[in-house]
Parts: structure tokens; sequence; C-alpha cells
């Protein structure tokens, strides 16, 4: 049995208080009205723009439009600033909670591959899976807070929650019967139901197998009901996509979204996979998980890597090349006003693991399967930032205190949860009919 260490406990909780406490500040700190916002792009423009956490109000929009605005004797330009600025918190917290719950259902989804395809290395790795996705449940409902919080338009970050935008936009008022609060809301609910209620009864059977002495019978259950969650499973992953994603930016879509965010989550939940494995054994813990365990986690972080890619490359060359105003936007405006992050993301979630995890030898040497995990989960909440930022916060994006504070408080939660499910059961699933073939894996 896994015992959960008072150190890393009080480190997951001094995490998520210190990210509490940033978050909470990060919400003070922004504007509540329009002269507000005047102030701070005065003070900016006086300081000669200089980086802080309130005053890089949107380089772009301080330049040369106080003039233009004044002369047109209104304050539009204004409120969107103010509308922006009011966004980053609630788009920091956002893009932190998507991007750990993402982790947990990445890896929910490869649990029930495991058991559908009744594949054979991986069963001595199922206890950590269902432990990383314990998060789904705190995470599951934080998440669907912000939404409903959202879809109700209590902020704005879903311009087509706004029934004043909705009003003055006739391609957004043509989506309505999909994009509206109420379907929203529901489809949320159903697909986070879905989700954690083949959760509940996947760790359920797992556990009674490791009871029953006398056969297979829920190592069975387990096989259906995770071949009928994986149909489940990539409906709802492709609409959760639309609505939770691509909606932020409801004048586009894409037909690969789906499958573009799936990579994204598939290959961080793997990850986390291979790295809390990493961990667990340079404690002592997993002595019958051995370097081929590792090697063949390294290898579906390497391939889905390179699937990742292909599907940004797809997206991006076809909606670039056909050059289409309402598509290449979405592009135009991430590759000027985010740059770094954009071209970053791209190094840090293909070129840096191409080159480490290329070489088979690469593989089973820990410290480097490390070192490209971290870095493979830092390029995709970069793909999560890109994702959400540019719609909600425009130009006046910045790493501050509400973002660090955000992933703060969610890897705090999420380190707790993990680390605490570990204890409540065996690291072994002794009863998977699987378990001795995996036990002496070799490759």
């Amino acid at each position: 049995m896994y015992t959960l260490s008072n150190r890393l406990r009080l480190f997951s909780i001094v995490l998520m208080v210190v990210g509490l406490i940033g978050l909470i500040a990060g919400f003070a700190q922004r504007p509540g009205s329009i002269q507000e916002v005047k102030e701070m792009m005065a003070a900016h423009d006086a300081h000669g723009g200089g980086h802080g956490d309130t005053h890089a109000v949107s380089d772009g929009h301080a330049k040369n439009t106080h003039g233009e605005e004044d002369a047109h004797g209104g304050d539009a330009h204004y409120e969107h600033v103010l509308h922006q600025l009011q966004n980053k918190p609630w788009a920091a917290l956002y893009v932190a909670a998507f991007f750990f719950f993402m982790i947990a259902l990445g890896v929910l989804a490869f649990y029930a591959i495991q058991f559908a395809a009744q594949a054979g290395w991986s069963p001595v790795l199922f206890r950590i899976m269902e432990a990383i996705t314990a998060y789904l449940v705190p995470g599951g409902i934080i998440l669907f807070v912000i939404l409903a919080l959202s879809g109700f338009h209590v902020n704005h970050l879903f311009v087509w929650a706004d029934p004043e935008v909705v009003a003055h936009d006739k391609l957004i008022q043509g989506k309505v019967g999909w994009l509206n609060s109420t379907g929203f809301i529901i489809r949320a609910a159903i697909f986070l139901g879905g989700w954690l209620t083949y959760r509940h009864f996947a760790v359920k059977f797992s556990r009674k197998q490791d009871e029953d002495t006398t056969g297979n019978k829920w190592y069975k259950k387990s096989f259906k009901i995770s071949a009928a969650f994986l149909v489940f499973f990539i409906y709802t992953e492709s609409m959760m996509s639309w609505d939770w994603i691509m909606s932020f930016d409801p004048h586009w879509f894409s037909t690969l979204f789906g499958w573009y965010v799936f990579a994204s989550l598939f290959v961080s939940g793997i990850t986390t996979i291979a790295l809390i494995t990493i961990y667990l054994k340079s404690k002592g813990y997993l002595d019958f998980v051995n370097n081929s365990h590792i090697h063949d986690l390294a290898k579906f972080m390497f391939g889905i890597s390179i699937f990742w890619t292909y599907l940004w490359f797809s997206q991006f060359m076809l909606i670039w090349y056909s050059n289409i105003p309402e598509e290449v936007t979405y592009f135009i405006t991430r590759i000027e006003d985010y740059k770094l992050p954009f071209f970053g993301m791209l190094v840090m979630n293909f070129i840096f693991p191409l080159l480490v995890l290329m070489n088979s030898d690469f593989k089973r040497v820990n410290w480097f399967v490390v070192m490209a995990g971290i870095v493979i989960l830092c390029g995709h909440y970069v793909d999560v930032f890109n994702m959400v930022m540019p719609a909600t916060v425009g130009e006046s994006w910045f790493i501050g205190i509400s973002e660090i504070s955000a992933v703060l408080l969610f890897l705090g939660l999420f380190l707790f949860v993990v680390f605490r499910a570990l204890t409540k059961a065996p690291l072994l699933a002794k009863g998977n009919p699987y378990i001795e073939e995996s036990k002496h894996f070799h490759y």
C-alpha cells in the first residue's frame, strides 16, 4: 500500500493556498469601470509601456487609439479593453481548470482502451491510472461551475452568451440552436455524468476483481463497459471540444478540432502516467514495473506527440492555404498577438519530444523521460492558453499573478487528490487476468 507522505501533503496544500490567495488578488485587481481603464492606460503610456501585472493593458490597444476613440466621441474601445481585463483572471482560471481536467480525462480514455484492447503490458499501471482519474470528480465539479457561470453570462468569456452581442451578430444568431446557455449546461452535465459514471463502475469492478478468486466475471464486465464507454467518449469528447473550447471563437470552426483536442489530452494523460510511475519507483514502490513499461509509455508520448503535430499542421495548412478571411483570422490573431506562445508551443510539443524521444535507448532513461514529460505538459498548457486567451483577453494578455496562481491552485489540488487516491487500494491490481503477463513484460 502507498502512504501519502506528510511532505507531499503539505506541499500540495501550500500550493492550493498560495494559488487561491493569488487568484483572489488577481480578481481584486480587475478594473471596475471604463474610467479605471482610462487611468490605467494613461499610466501605462506615461511609464513607457512597461509590463506590470495590471498595466500591460494591451500594447496594441494603447498605442495610437486614444485620440481616435476620443475623436469619435465614444467609449467603445475602452469598454472592449475593460471586458478583456475583467476576463483575464476568469480566463486564467478556466485554462488551468480545463488543462488539469483534460489530463485526467485523457488517462480515463487510455484506461478504457487498455481494457477494450485486452492489453497485457499495462495492468501493473492500472492503479496509477485509477488514481489520476480520481481528479475527474473535484476537477469536473469546478469546471462545471465555471462553465455554468460563463454560460449564464456572469463573466464575458463566451461572447455568444451575451444577448447584446447576439442581437447584432447574424452569424451567431444562426447558431443559437446550439450555442445557448440551457443547451450548453445540459450538454456539459451529460458529458461529465457519462465520464464520471464510467469511472465509478470501472474502478468498482477493478476492486471487485481483486477479491474474486473464482473467475473473471468482473474483468469481463470491465471489458464490456469500457468498449461501450469508448463509443460514448469519442462523440462526447468532440462535442465537448466544440462547446468548451471552439465556441470561444464562434465565427470560426474546424472539422479537425475534436481530434486535435483529443490528441492534446491523450498525450498529456499518458505523460502524467509516466511521470507519476517514475516518481513512485524512485520512492521504492512499484517494484513490478520495469524499464519496458517506461519504454512503452515513452513510445506513446513520442507517437501521440507526432499525431498531435500532424493534426495541428493539417488544420493550420489547409486554413492558411485556402486563405478564407473568416477562417484564417483565427491563426493571424495568434501569430500576430501571441507569437511567443504560438511558436513556443510547437517547439515544446513537437521538436523537443522528437529530438529527445526518437532514440529508443533514451526512452528507458528515467530522467530523459521526466525531462521530456515536463516540457510536453508545459507545451500543452500553452496550447490550451493559445486556444482560450485570444478570444477572451485579446491583446491584453501576459503571464501575471492570475495565470501563475491558477496553475498553482489546480496543481496542488491535482497532486492532493491523485496521491490520496493511491492510498485507497494496493498498487497492484492482482486480480486482473493479465497481471502476470504484465509483471513479466519485456520489450
